[in-house]
């Protein structure tokens, strides 16, 4: 492609970002060193229209986005230079990264449905990485369950006594809701823990969802790692160490992040799923991995790319976006 690449990132406040973490930032600095034009838009800015066309006859463009021009840098407090708001067509766009944070809840998954109407690669059609239709159909923690020779002991259900079965059978386990984010309402509950029924009680008093189970793997205490693929393949792997007295690792609840290879088991766990990934256009993946074992596919919006980055002096945004030039060049 001789002319730079449009690119609209439909993201949370840019302002309110971590430049030192954010992996979006990351992806966004890489465009725009590679000469890419930038655009920026929250997911409340989007617009389907459909049906007739306009009173004056004129096709109405079919999706669009309240966004603004962007041009980032990594400074403090100024990172980010915003242009006038404009109408944008996204079918006038190469890429769109679909990078707005979880929950995966109904508006989620209505953005998703949404950004279909673009979807593609060709005059008129945007490559929305990741594949909406993919994202909308792998839930991070029930697309794991497709492996069960990858993942510890699991049980997806609303069955209040199943789920005291399977902890009378493995003793210590951990609960999670089955579609949260960063670690929030998950828990451990060992054999003596007299909680559980308060917690199951508290969360079907206030979610028609079901809850995810598992076997607690101690291997926790020395990291959960998180491994990203780049279009199925392993690019690199941050291990995030909890804090202590902490079962979850997550960064933002206290966790630590800390260099780390890739063991054989890990590189057995992404060739199982590898293909599955660059099958469903999946290009940006970050998976996490407890000891022998994968717990979650994460496809929404990943991160871990800027630590990777300093730990092991690549640039993961930058393959990333050869992953995505090879796709819209037809080469993958």
């Amino acid at each position: 492609m001789s002319r730079p690449l449009k690119v609209a990132v439909q993201m949370d406040p840019l302002g309110g970002i971590d430049i030192n973490g954010d992996s979006t930032f990351a992806l966004m600095l890489e465009a725009q060193a590679r000469g890419y034009e930038l655009f920026v838009y929250q997911v409340q800015g989007l617009s389907l229209r459909e049906g007739q066309t306009r009173v004056d006859g004129a096709r109405a463009e079919r999706l669009t986005a309240r966004a603004r021009p962007a041009r980032v840098q990594r400074v403090a407090g100024d990172h980010a230079i915003l242009g006038a708001e404009q109408i944008l067509d996204l079918s006038g766009m190469d890429v769109i990264l679909m990078r707005q944070d979880p929950p995966f809840d109904m508006a989620y998954i209505t953005a998703t449905h949404m950004l279909e109407h673009v979807h593609g690669v060709g005059p008129g059609r945007a490559l929305v990485v990741n594949d909406p239709e993919s994202v909308r159909n792998a839930p991070e923690k029930l697309l794991v369950t497709h492996y069960p020779e990858l993942m510890p002991p699991t049980l997806v259900t609303w069955d209040v006594q199943a789920i005291r079965d399977f902890r009378a059978e493995w003793r210590d386990i951990i609960v999670k809701p089955l579609f949260g984010n960063g670690g929030a309402g998950v828990f451990r509950l060992r054999e003596d823990d007299e909680n559980l029924n308060s917690l199951l009680e508290m969360h079907f008093a206030r979610s028609r969802e079901p809850l995810m189970i598992q076997r607690y793997e101690p291997a926790v205490r020395r990291g959960d790692k998180r491994i990203i693929l780049a279009d199925g393949e392993p690019i690199g792997a941050i291990n995030r160490v909890p804090a202590e007295g902490e079962s979850r690792s997550n960064m933002h609840v206290g966790g630590r992040a800390a260099k780390v290879e890739l063991t054989p088991r890990d590189r057995e766990i992404c060739a199982a799923i590898g293909p599955m990934l660059r099958e469903r256009g999946l290009i940006f993946v970050g998976i996490d991995v407890i000891g022998d074992w994968l717990t979650e596919i994460n496809v929404t919006s990943p991160t871990g790319l800027q630590e990777i980055d300093r730990f092991d002096g690549i640039s993961s945004a930058g393959l990333i976006w050869d992953c995505i030039l090879r796709r819209l060049a037809g080469q993958a």
